[in-house]
């Protein structure tokens, strides 16, 4: 017999009643052997690892929400669905808490610490904020399994990894070269060109005009224009479109001669009136010219090519003077125009590199040494207004990359790194890509298809510590490299025993030469994050040392989620690996979730503390609510939400309380049947009793249309379209079924109208409450566990003692009227507009 319901509610009550439930029968556990003693298919799902360096924010929240209900959903459909968590613990994230712990500047600074230590430090903070991530993921309501983790920093999780390594080595996709990469500065190492994106600010630069007196005609400057003076130092060349106009003209105010694009004339000066044109000719005209170096640090290179004028079509009319100042160190178009055109060979990479890994100037940049390229604008565009050579000085305001973790300004800089050739994949992603499902689609077919089409070979070495080591041995010459794909080979090939991977334990092991080389030394680098993340479908199963069938049977991954950003991250970092390595897909269904800003549209703030604290939300108005409002907003459709707590609230009052008013009233009803009628009522799904009541078969048809809608969308993964559709149904079943029969439901008809509109009911609420448990897992568990004691055990197969056990319920198309639900819609129409 069900007890009676209290009239007012505290869901955040109700759902800590329900986790206690949850762990006392270690519920989620239990669900987990059920479903795999019955052999249910697999449905595999991928979770995308967070650090625990620091704390969980909405977008996490959202992310778990998604994750919940499909894989909630997938069990409840038939499937058996393993849900591990998984930690991302190495990287710069965990290195930069150490940095700015330690006073760390750069690698003298760690190398005089030992790396040893260096990484005992890193090792110490990892799982920092581990407890709390536990306690915010079970708050939410999440199941997953804590226990049966990956973390990234395990040996085994970082041997599949070298596996990885080792078999696109393999393949002939590795390479070591240098490029101009994104560089911050402050972690010492280059990042990724999808990092970049993460991290941009809108800040005011310089902006200044430079001449470059010609050789061959006295008297006549070129004109540069750059919004990074601290390149100036390092500028081996110039660069005009061949196909462009230029002029010679004489500027008035100053009765100096330039030369620059007539196309860019209006972009030094206001008027025509400030110049006279002397001469016209096409930019091709200008190759091959020299001209004086502004500084003389690198003025000896003058005689094998340097300091002259290239052409190239990159340069372009939309901004600058159509003269393009050329850093080979520190721009991608720079370098390959000076490598195409003899500026400098290759090898000389670092002769050209006057800067060192922490953003500051070698000795040889006599003037500005030891200075921080940032802080060195102001001195050298003093120091070319003295010499002479500054034009005009402005700023500028423009958008500008910082480092995702540091938040400092980045800078490009030629480096050494290992790259894996995606370039060659293109076409395979490509296909690829399109063989997955996207929600919404045009995040596939536009911003991740673009992405693809425009790849560039990924970058995957970090000139870092706390991280899995590329296993490459390499001679001295460069010329003998080996590549070790297990912790046993490494053994083997060095003799000694080995625990652990990480570069304290191995770097000091060597390789004998099998060509007479001496004895080969591991390169210094470790892998970027992103590749250990990318791996992750393999190395969660220690693929392929261990697990070979479990991961034949469960790859692809049937479902993934995680924020548009990830675009550019682990989406993209997933889908290359498993092409090298399989050429396949390793998703085959994947939802991107938007971006959560604060209720005034800015990025949620600590600092600014512009967004309720998310504990706080959940303790205040309950997991549930705030599930739904989530998941109810554009953010499932990959767009923004400007987060309102009063959107959670609203969701509580516009949805769960009528709910819970509807199951109160229910259950007063059948507690007054048997008090009042002496009938003890027990609902068994397959001996419904009939009703020819009008109201009753409405409901009943309602109800079945919200199942095969439910059903229809979630196959679609629109977890969107649910939520208004529950709202609709709330507001039709207490605002005009409960309403309409309150006298039927009472008993105040007679027995058998009220036996027949309890069952009704009763019917309605266990079918909602089955269906809607992977949405709101709470407030389904707390109605199940008190209606389960009027429902006969007879009709629930296997084990029910919790509503997260039982399957979907059935869609009956018999039960589907659709000319009644016609007939009632019109007479709501008719009744509400009076």
């Amino acid at each position: 017999m069900v007890s009676q319901v209290p009239d007012s509610i505290f869901f955040p009550k109700e759902e800590e009643n329900v986790l206690e439930l949850w762990k006392k029968n270690d519920t989620f556990k239990k669900s987990l052997e059920q479903s795999k003693a019955a052999k249910r298919p697999n449905y595999t799902f991928y979770d995308g690892p967070p650090f625990a360096t620091g704390l969980p924010h909405y977008g996490h929240l959202l992310a778990g929400s998604v994750k919940d209900i499909v894989t909630r959903y997938a069990h409840q459909n038939g499937y058996h669905v393993e849900r591990r968590f998984g930690w991302d613990c190495h990287g710069l994230p965990v290195e930069h808490e150490i940095d700015k712990k330690l006073g760390i500047t750069g690698p003298a600074d760690v190398h005089a610490m030992g790396i040893d230590k260096y990484n005992a430090e890193c090792r110490s903070i990892v799982m920092r904020y581990a407890n709390e991530w536990e306690h915010s993921v079970e708050r939410l309501g999440r199941w997953i399994d804590f226990k049966n983790d990956y973390k990234t920093l395990y040996p085994w999780f970082m041997e599949s990894v070298w596996w990885v390594w080792s078999q696109l080595f393999a393949k002939g996709l590795v390479y070591r070269g240098y490029k101009v990469m994104p560089y911050s500065t402050a972690c010492n190492t280059p990042l990724s060109n999808f990092e970049v994106n993460q991290n941009y600010h809108d800040v005011t630069d310089p902006a200044v005009f430079v001449n470059f007196p010609i050789d061959q005609d006295s008297g006549v400057s070129f004109v540069a224009w750059t919004t990074t003076p601290w390149t100036l130092p390092s500028n081996l060349a110039l660069c005009a479109n061949p196909d462009e106009t230029y002029v010679k003209i004489l500027d008035k105010a100053r009765n100096q001669k330039f030369i620059m694009m007539e196309a860019r004339l209006c972009g030094l000066y206001k008027g025509e009136d400030e110049y006279e044109i002397i001469d016209k000719f096409l930019g091709n005209t200008l190759a091959g010219k020299t001209y004086t170096p502004l500084f003389p640090y690198m003025e000896h290179m003058k005689s094998s090519g340097a300091f002259k004028v290239c052409l190239d079509k990159y340069v372009t009319r939309d901004a600058g003077t159509g003269i393009v100042h050329q850093a080979p160190a520190f721009g991608e178009d720079d370098y390959r125009v000076c490598l195409t055109n003899g500026v400098f060979k290759k090898g000389q990479e670092p002769d050209i590199c006057p800067v060192d890994p922490t953003g500051k100037f070698l000795s040889i940049v006599t003037d500005f040494s030891g200075m921080y390229v940032k802080d060195a604008d102001k001195h050298i565009i003093k120091k070319l207004k003295e010499g002479g050579r500054m034009v005009h000085a402005g700023t500028i305001n423009h958008s500008y990359p910082y480092c995702w973790r540091s938040d400092t300004p980045l800078i490009y800089r030629v480096v050494p790194s290992w790259f894996i050739k995606v370039t060659s994949l293109r076409e395979k992603l490509l296909a690829n890509n399109d063989k997955c499902y996207w929600v919404p689609e045009f995040v596939k077919e536009k911003r991740f298809k673009n992405w693809l089409a425009d790849c560039r070979d990924w970058s995957v070495s970090r000139n870092r510590y706390w991280g899995t080591p590329i296993p490459l041995w390499m001679s001295d010459d460069g010329q003998e490299v080996v590549c070790v794909g297990s912790i046993k080979e490494l053994e083997e090939l060095t003799g000694q025993k080995i625990t652990d991977i990480h570069r304290e334990s191995i770097d000091h092991l060597t390789i004998p030469s099998k060509c007479g080389k001496g004895e080969l030394k591991r390169v210094s680098e470790v892998f970027d994050c992103w590749f250990e993340s990318g791996s992750m479908p393999y190395a969660q199963q220690h693929y392929p040392f261990e697990n070979v069938p479990q991961f034949d049977a469960k790859f692809p991954a049937e479902f993934i989620a995680e924020g548009v950003d990830q675009t550019r991250g682990w989406f993209y970092t997933l889908l290359v690996l498993a092409t090298a390595l399989f050429d396949k897909p390793p998703y085959k269904n994947l939802i991107v979730t938007g971006l959560v800003l604060a209720a005034d549209g800015k990025k949620m703030s600590k600092r600014l503390k512009n967004y309720p604290d998310p504990t706080e939300v959940m303790n205040k108005y309950g997991a549930d609510a705030l599930r739904l409002y989530m998941i109810d907003s554009p953010v499932v459709r990959a767009d923004t939400l400007r987060f309102k707590e009063e959107g959670v609230k609203d969701v509580l009052k516009d949805v769960l309380l009528p709910w819970f008013n509807a199951y109160r009233f229910l259950v007063q009803n059948i507690i007054r049947l048997d008090k009042e009628d002496g009938v003890k009522f027990l609902y068994n799904e397959n001996s419904p009793v009939q009703s020819n009541n009008v109201m009753d078969k409405w409901i009943l048809s309602y109800t079945h249309s919200l199942i095969d809608f439910v059903k229809v969308e979630m196959a679609a993964y629109r977890l969107y379209t649910v939520v208004p559709r529950l709202l609709q149904f709330i507001a039709n079943l207490t605002n005009w079924y409960v309403r309409l029969n309150r006298a039927r439901l009472r008993g105040e008809v007679d027995l058998e109208e009220c036996q027949a509109s309890v069952q009704t009911l009763f019917s309605v609420l266990f079918t909602m409450i089955r269906l809607m448990a992977p949405f709101t897992p709470f407030i389904t568990e707390m109605m199940y566990q008190n209606l389960y004691q009027s429902i006969d055990r007879s009709m629930l197969k296997g084990a029910s003692d919790s509503i997260h056990y039982l399957m979907l319920p059935k869609y009956e198309p018999a039960m589907v009227d659709q000319d009644i639900e016609r007939r009632v819609s019109v007479m709501q129409s008719v009744i509400e507009t009076g």
